[in-house]
């Protein structure tokens, strides 16, 4: 791996790390459900990332979380720059992460394949 990219999965990964403490210890807004920030992906340039989020609940809690993380990405924006102390922090971009829901999906459609 190029040192370059050691950098980014780094910084990636404490990225996850604060952000998740935040929604789960900080952030009070209501529309935030059970929410658990699966990974970060980092642009090659390190100006943007995207944070991969699971949210327990139904489509519309889904969405009702994301609108909740996204009115509060300049606050988690600004405290990701004040702990990790960066100069230039990544635009955050909030995304769901529907791979566990696909894997239970898959899981349940191969137990029915079984079964017949």
């Amino acid at each position: 791996m190029t040192h370059g990219g050691w950098r980014a999965d780094r910084l990636a990964d404490k990225i996850r790390v604060e952000v998740a403490g935040m929604i789960s210890g900080e952030l009070k807004d209501p529309r935030i459900g059970f929410t658990t920030v699966t990974r970060v992906d980092l642009s090659h340039d390190l100006h943007h990332a995207r944070v991969w989020v699971s949210v327990l609940g139904d489509e519309a809690a889904q969405q009702r979380t994301l609108e909740g993380l996204t009115s509060a990405v300049g606050y988690v924006r600004r405290e990701v720059s004040h702990r990790l102390r960066l100069h230039r922090v990544p635009d955050l971009i909030f995304v769901l992460d529907r791979s566990s829901e696909e894997a239970s999906r898959m899981e349940t459609l191969l137990r029915d394949l079984k079964r017949n």
